[in-house]
């Protein structure tokens, strides 16, 4: 039997690795956000000070791990064999859970998670022994810690209603005082805010970051906390003399500095005192495991009261490796970068793409917002909203792309770093176990609601993510108790061929994880090239708009051509496979369309008469499109709904026009890529051919009514299929016209 424990523990470290993966991941949010949505430096600096200080955290961290060992159950009460099916479901469900939520780009708390895996996974195995006991006196208090997990739920509500007030409070205050042309003012006032900034991440750095490090004996953290008004003052007027210094006499932006502080101290922090989130389980089964060699009984005979010592730490060489796995995870994880996006997408300055689908909640909040706003407005004196209003003009960045320009600036982001830092560190303080997650996403939704980054173009989808986040961190609670529950008893009940099973179900999840995950990213990216803000001249207009032409061409003629091959043979799967496709290629028309507004903003004097040909292009592409979804859509309904079956004559009649447009279609298409447009008139001629084409089918399917079609449905779909099709082929041959036109206008030019 000591053989299986063995490869469970060895399991264990494997799924502690792949936890701190998926972990890092979520949890890279937290410390990455400010510096990488402000730009205050480059990318590679944000991400050398950020593996510093998890490097730092990481391998000076304790190693006390009672979280895990005796913070949520009770040991005494569960023998060796239980505590390892625990610890084993626990890191099970953690990865698969916090995987979903990479996978979704959301961050979510990986302290709320692992406390309701131990509570979940705790609380199935007490119910199985009070269930099997003859002992009528035990009850669920007995083997489970249940002060904690009200602590967390209370922590959850707490930190995000105060983190949002606090955050949108400071940063509406800070804006204020420095406005967006912060520059000159910082002169006058930058010494002041880096001593308080500074002051408050480096007593963060004291009470939330060092807590329980192993170079800090126990007397000197005891002397930090009971002297920290002293602390405080001294910093204050250290770093304030400091930051005068600097900026002065040095030339140095003190925001820089106080975004790499906070950068650094978020990230030891997280290493530090998150990492029992993700190896805390595995080194209390090799605690446990050392107990039981040590005991010499068996599995089941042997109660887990010792796993209760204060004095067991985790190996330095496990922090190590830890330290260096989160390291290589925070440079290489895309799905860390997904994240990532999601936090910096919502709290940035300015409209752009939104990433949320507004719902009713978010359009009543917003709703109620604009008439709060109005309803202020009415009472305060014109002169004090003028003034206001001027705190708040955004200065017009020049010189840079709109992919360049950072998210939000500097200011927003120190006070990020700065409100983040003093709550967590009274959480600390007052032992109110404060989710970073939860404190740092917050305070970030706060101040970019204070400094007017949800405006009306975007607030109704902002408010829409917050709230699909915030609902996301309690059904992280929920899914993680229950999740963990039915692996522990799938494991207790299915022993060892449930342990290899389960094994097998995760690799298969993970591995199908990262490749739906690597194919979004592709599409993404697909997506990201079609955002081109960057074309001023008309040549460029004509090659911009020709590839876009021909990427939508070339879709449109495979989905055309296997929506009705799938229509012949009745294929539900493949008719459901081509609306997925459809619905790909109206987001990136869509997605063309969404950015006119940038497009004719950059063009250049000379080009600005393009736009109207480049907006028509887009009209004659939606107008393909269109008919394509009515296709498409009621192909798969028809067949859906189990009506009977077109004709053999009907279908061959349809792929009739098929093969007529597949021709024009891939003409079009090498016409396009070839940037060969003196071949458009060939083309244009074929027009009256497919529609008379189109025309006589119609004709035909009316003599067919009147001798032998006995199905309306049939004749509905039919006609609706020729009619489309009629206008799919007028829209093309409008847009073959168009650009014709408008290539000879431009040639005359020259």
């Amino acid at each position: 039997m000591e053989q299986i424990y063995v490869v469970m523990l060895f399991v264990l470290g494997l799924l502690a690795l792949l936890d701190l993966v998926v972990g890092v991941s979520n949890d890279a949010v937290n410390f990455l956000n400010s510096a990488i949505g402000s730009k205050a430096v480059s990318f590679k600096t944000i991400m050398i000070v950020a593996s510093l200080g998890v490097a730092v955290g990481a391998l000076f961290s304790s190693g006390m791990m009672e979280i895990a060992r005796s913070g949520i159950f009770v040991p005494s009460m569960f023998s060796f064999n239980d505590v390892m099916i625990i610890f084993l479901a626990v890191m099970i469900t953690d990865i698969l859970l916090l995987d979903v939520f990479n996978s979704m780009g959301l961050p979510t708390s990986t302290t709320v998670s692992i406390i309701f895996e131990l509570l979940g996974a705790a609380v199935c195995l007490a119910l199985y022994h009070i269930y099997v006991s003859e002992d009528s006196n035990q009850s669920l208090s007995t083997y489970i810690n249940t002060k904690k997990a009200s602590e967390i739920v209370f922590s959850i509500l707490l930190s995000v209603a105060l983190s949002f007030g606090l955050g949108s409070f400071v940063q509406y205050i800070s804006r204020l005082l420095f406005t967006f042309h912060y520059e000159k003012r910082l002169k006058y006032f930058g010494a002041i805010f880096g001593g308080l900034a500074i002051t408050a991440i480096t007593f963060f750095i004291l009470i939330k970051g060092l807590k329980g490090v192993s170079f800090i004996k126990p007397e000197t953290y005891d002397w930090i906390q009971s002297h920290q008004s002293l602390i405080i003052l001294v910093n204050f007027t250290f770093f304030t003399v400091l930051s005068q210094i600097l900026s002065t006499f040095f030339k140095v932006n003190i925001l820089r500095v106080i975004i790499i502080v906070g950068t650094f101290a978020l990230a030891l922090a997280f290493a530090g005192n998150d990492l029992v989130n993700f190896i805390g389980v595995p080194i209390a089964a090799f605690n446990s495991y050392e107990i039981f060699v040590a005991s010499g009984l068996n599995g089941d005979q042997l109660m887990m009261g010792d796993l209760a010592n204060d004095k067991i730490v985790a190996p330095f060489y496990f922090l190590a490796l830890a330290g260096v796995v989160m390291v290589i995870t925070l440079w290489f994880s895309k799905k860390a970068r997904s994240v990532i996006e999601t936090g910096v997408n919502l709290s940035r300055q300015g409209d752009g793409v939104e990433k949320f689908a507004p719902n009713t909640l978010s359009r009543f909040i917003v709703r109620s917002g604009v008439y709060l706003g109005q309803a202020i407005n009415y009472f305060l004196p014109q002169s004090i909203q003028l003034k206001i209003d001027k705190q708040f003009e955004k200065p017009e960045i020049k010189g840079k792309k709109k992919k360049d320009e950072p998210a939000f600036d500097m200011i927003r982001a120190s006070v990020n770093l700065m409100i983040a830092s003093i709550l967590i560190s009274i959480g600390t303080s007052l032992k109110l176990p404060l989710s970073t997650t939860y404190v740092t996403f917050m305070v970030a939704m706060g101040t970019s609601f204070a400094d007017r980054a949800w405006d009306r173009e975007s607030a109704v989808y902002r408010v829409a993510g917050v709230f699909n986040v915030i609902g996301g961190w309690f059904v992280t609670a929920l899914v993680a108790f229950l999740g963990a529950f039915i692996m522990a008893f799938i494991l207790k009940v299915g022993e060892v061929y449930a342990f290899i099973g389960l094994l097998v179900l995760l690799a298969i999840i993970l591995y199908r994880s990262a490749r739906r995950h690597t194919k979004k990213k592709k599409e993404e990216e697909e997506l990201i090239k079609l955002r081109r803000e960057d074309i001023v001249t008309i040549n460029e207009i004509i090659n911009e708009s020709s590839d876009q032409i021909s990427r939508v061409i070339g879709t449109t003629n495979k989905v055309y051509s296997d929506v009705i091959d799938n229509l012949g043979l009745q294929d539900l799967a493949k008719l459901k496979e081509n609306k997925k496709a459809l619905k790909k290629l109206e987001k990136e028309v869509d997605e063309l369309k969404s950015n006119v507004y940038y497009f004719i903003k950059n063009l250049d004097e000379t080009s600005v008469e393009a736009s109207k040909f480049y907006i028509m292009i887009l009209g004659y592409l939606q107008d393909m499109i269109q008919s394509l979804s009515f296709i498409t859509q009621n192909s798969f309904s028809h067949v859906n709904n189990n009506h009977k079956q077109l004709k053999f004559n009907q279908i061959r009649d349809l792929k009739s026009v098929d093969q007529d447009l597949q021709k024009l279609f891939d003409s079009i298409e090498t016409i396009f890529e070839k940037k060969s447009f003196d071949k458009l008139d060939d083309l244009i001629k074929e027009k009256n051919h497919i529609l008379e084409t189109v025309s006589d089918l119609i004709q035909k399917q009316i003599t067919r009514i009147r001798t032998v079609e006995t199905s309306p449905k049939n004749s509905k779909l039919y006609f609706g299929l020729l009619l489309e099709t009629n206008d799919l082929i007028k829209a093309t041959m409008n847009l073959l016209e168009l650009f014709k036109e408008f290539n000879i206008h431009v040639k005359n030019k020259k």
